[in-house]
């Protein structure tokens, strides 16, 4: 089968970008979409014209670095897929692809300052304790992997309308503030996580769900009800232990 693909291409950010148009060659359906640019950037170098550009690393759907968005839905057509599960055999011969980055500002060195505001336990935990020596309930334990399944990718931020990084950063506070290991430091960790997400430019969630229609792992938007949760309970603490004690005067 063969596709046509419409990608934008643009060679920095200073530099105005535009649409261009190819043709592939001959492709297997079984192909991953990734094998498929694979293929037609081998043609476009044997032509002497630049290959289209794309971040890839495991392609397992591990890393969360493919990043495009497939005829407008960030990873493709697919529900909880990464671009480099989505295989050729998900369009039809003759189709026509367009194929976009994502459309947001901050990105990648803002996730890495958010994780460095909070996403961590720093607290010495010793060595490694048998499976059943800190009883955890199964309910809560599957709620934290489910937060853990993020894997960074962007998709969250490049569907929503404002660019909020809400899911992404909910998911990766409450792996850690679901677990009794992640309580000590769980005010501390959501009030730097927001402060470093606003500070990066992030915008405000309006609960729209876009990020959750798209994520590649199907982290479920109640994550950020319960963060923020967490974040009103942790600004009114930290407020109180912020306030001037009141003392009462006495009589002699």
């Amino acid at each position: 089968m063969k596709v046509k693909l419409k990608v934008w291409r643009q060679k920095n950010a200073s530099t105005p970008g535009e649409f261009k148009n190819y043709e592939s060659p001959d492709l297997n359906p079984n192909m991953s979409f990734l094998e498929m640019l694979d293929v037609v950037n081998e043609d476009l170098t044997n032509a002497g014209q630049e290959p289209i550009a794309f971040d890839h690393d495991c392609r397992e759907g591990i890393c969360g670095t493919c990043s495009a968005v497939i005829n407008g839905k960030p990873h493709g057509p697919h529900k909880g897929v990464a671009t480099c599960q989505t295989y050729v055999r998900s369009f039809k011969d003759g189709d026509e692809i367009t194929i976009e980055p994502w459309r947001a500002a901050p990105f990648r060195k803002a996730f890495d300052k958010i994780m460095q505001a909070g996403g961590f336990i720093s607290i010495r935990t010793g060595a490694p304790q048998d499976a059943n020596a800190l009883p955890i309930a199964k309910e809560t334990a599957d709620l934290a992997m489910d937060a853990a399944s993020c894997i960074g990718c962007g998709a969250c931020v490049a569907a929503c309308k404002n660019a909020s990084a809400m899911l992404f950063t909910a998911a990766k506070a409450s792996q850690l503030n679901l677990l009794p290991q992640g309580q000590p430091e769980k005010d501390k960790r959501v009030l730097g996580m927001v402060a470093a997400m606003d500070e990066a430019g992030f915008g405000s969630c309006t609960n729209q769900y876009e990020c959750s229609a798209v994520c590649p792992k199907l982290i479920s938007h109640d994550f950020i009800a319960k963060f923020n949760r967490d974040y009103i309970a942790a600004t009114f603490r930290s407020a109180f232990q912020q306030a001037p004690a009141v003392t009462t005067g006495g009589g002699a």
